[in-house]
């Protein structure tokens, strides 16, 4: 494929999310929705209209058009893997929601399957195009904090739009809280941190429902140099409770990450003047604030058996304005131009590939069976 031709998308499934996402892929130079399959619910009739796309097809269907290029699968995680096994075996790419499949297993045989056919298989794991992650790499390469030690992630989610009957509570369906939903944290602090472990998982039920909800779960993950980070997913407060927060400490301070689309940093942290510095070529145009200036006699302090020298305690803040919906759109339109580009020439090096969507569910999966087992 050249760099002149189109990459023409069919969508499966297409309720509130996929409706969404298709509206930033659109806006892709080179990229146009021209199908749509799904069961004929208002939403999806809703969005073919929007598209001038003149009905909803079956799955089979959109596969046997010459005109899709890649399939975009917005569907619940219990048909990714059947859906991407088609889509790959008729020959088209796949961009797939996240997870990319409900077991390890499943995964491999999708992504065997596309190195057959030689075609592009990737979940839609858009964090690491936040300029918030890059921002984070840095910050931990560059050791300006110095090394990691802990940190944690917390996610008070909304349980407002899932009713009782909802795919989500269902763990056939959704693959339950780590699998559905916590393999975006588990990717994102792969990035930063490498390859974890899973050490510890609980989970926990609501009291009082006529079936069992699993609507909290937290687990415990190891990584290289014994950096621990815990982990926390619940879905139990009203829409306009939602909230997440996550930090990683250091030797000399911490950042810590607002929102499920991160867009506000904050560091507190007791630096020198280079580590000020280079503090502020990462986050251009941060606010910061002094708390403290010590004297020369005064910039010796310890921790860890190490000597360091401080010249202020500070706060940085940066992000602030950014509107997260916005940001949302820059991701996604971010993951599909990254992914556009490998099919249209494969030297190209993508940010997300398949694998981030096999190693991101190894690991929830892991979680999901040790939490499990406590109950």
């Amino acid at each position: 494929m050249t760099e002149e031709q189109e990459v023409r998308i069919g969508v499966v499934g297409c309720g509130g999310f996929g409706l969404y996402a298709l509206q930033q892929y659109e806006q892709v130079p080179g990229v146009r929705p021209v199908a749509m399959a799904g069961t004929a619910r208002e939403a999806s009739i809703a969005a073919a209209r929007r598209y001038g796309i003149p009905d909803v097809q079956s799955v089979e269907s959109l596969l046997a058009r010459e005109d899709v290029d890649l399939v975009y699968i917005a569907t619940p995680p219990f048909l990714h893997h059947e859906q991407a096994i088609q889509a790959l075996r008729a020959g088209k790419h796949v961009v797939c929601e996240k997870p990319l499949a409900m077991s390890v297993e499943q995964a491999d045989e999708m992504i065997a399957e596309a190195r057959r056919a030689d075609r592009l298989l990737t979940a839609n794991l858009m964090q690491r195009y936040n300029p918030v992650y890059d921002a984070v790499s840095r910050l931990i390469a560059d050791k300006v904090l110095g090394e990691p030690i802990h940190g944690f992630f917390e996610n008070y989610a909304s349980d407002e739009n899932l009713g009782p009957e909802h795919w989500f509570w269902d763990r056939e369906k959704s693959g339950g809280i780590f699998v559905e939903h916590g393999v975006h944290f588990f990717d994102l602090f792969a990035g930063w941190l490498g390859q974890g472990r899973v050490v510890a998982a609980q989970r926990g039920l609501r009291p009082g429902s006529a079936k069992p909800i699993e609507e909290q779960v937290q687990c415990s993950v190891r990584y290289p140099n014994d950096v621990l980070i815990n982990f926390y997913h619940g879905f139990h407060q009203p829409g306009r409770m939602d909230r997440q927060e996550m930090r990683i400490v250091f030797e000399r301070g911490d950042v810590t990450l607002y929102g499920w689309i991160p867009t506000v940093v904050k560091v507190h942290a007791v630096a020198d003047e280079a580590q000020t510095r280079a503090l502020r070529e990462i986050f251009p145009g941060a606010r910061l604030d002094c708390t403290a200036s010590y004297a020369p006699k005064d910039r010796a302090c310890a921790a860890r058996h190490k000597t360091l020298d401080v010249y202020q305690n500070l706060d940085l803040t940066w992000g602030e304005g950014v509107i997260k919906s916005h940001r949302y759109g820059e991701l996604l339109r971010a993951v599909m131009t990254d992914q556009v580009a490998w099919i249209r020439d494969r030297s190209h090096r993508r940010k997300i590939t398949e694998m981030n969507g096999r190693d991101s569910l190894a690991l929830a999966c892991e979680a999901d069976r040790l939490a499990q087992a406590s109950a």
